[in-house]
């Protein structure tokens, strides 16, 4: 029933959901519960969603440009196809969420936890990844040449097919041990999958 009247109220738009979370600022009393809500191309620019449940939510093509998601918890979420583009997730639980062709350039997913997410096809271009979680991550065809990944651990990720261009990046998966197959969807073979420097 919480749910269903959260859901209500984000329905009603962002003046009075906004005016709702100034109203209850204390997050952990009135955390917002939207699990399993049906968002699906919904417009949720701007809206404050910081600390959010919206664990197995439809998300699915949503515009979230402005949004604040900080800390929000969006396990298992379906946010293919969604707008994320400069939107705040740092510290967002993004484990086995489906990020497929969702755009996030410049959104901040500093200490975000993508262990298992699913982000083929997204794009990334000037996203903040400083210290988030990659643990079995599928980047598998994403265009990583503009990101920085100095800090990251990318040895247990799929990258099968991704774009690395002159990114740099602190650990690559070892691929001595398990060769992986050529990708025939993709211009980019297995081989080339390693930082390419710039010439002196």
């Amino acid at each position: 029933m919480r749910s269903q009247k959260q859901r209500d109220l984000l329905l009603s738009g962002k003046k009075l959901w906004n005016a709702w979370r100034k109203e209850f600022p204390d997050v952990q009393a009135v955390e917002p519960a939207l699990h399993e809500a049906d968002l699906h191309g919904m417009d949720l620019r701007n809206f404050d969603l910081h600390g959010a449940d919206l664990t197995e939510a439809n998300l699915q093509e949503v515009d979230l440009r402005g949004a604040d998601l900080c800390g929000a918890d969006l396990r298992g979420a379906n946010l293919s196809g969604a707008n994320l583009s400069g939107v705040n997730l740092s510290e967002a639980h993004l484990r086995w969420a489906d990020l497929r062709n969702a755009m996030l350039g410049y959104a901040d997913l500093s200490r975000a936890d993508l262990s298992h997410a699913d982000l083929r096809g997204a794009f990334l271009e000037g996203a903040l990844l400083r210290n988030a979680h990659f643990d079995e991550v599928n980047l598998s065809g994403v265009d990583l040449s503009k990101v920085d990944l100095s800090r990251e651990n990318l040895r247990t990720a799929k990258l099968v097919g991704a774009i690395i261009g002159i990114v740099r990046v602190s650990s690559m998966p070892d691929t001595s041990k398990q060769p992986v197959a050529p990708d025939t969807s993709s211009n980019v073979a297995p081989e080339e999958l390693q930082p390419v420097h710039p010439a002196a």
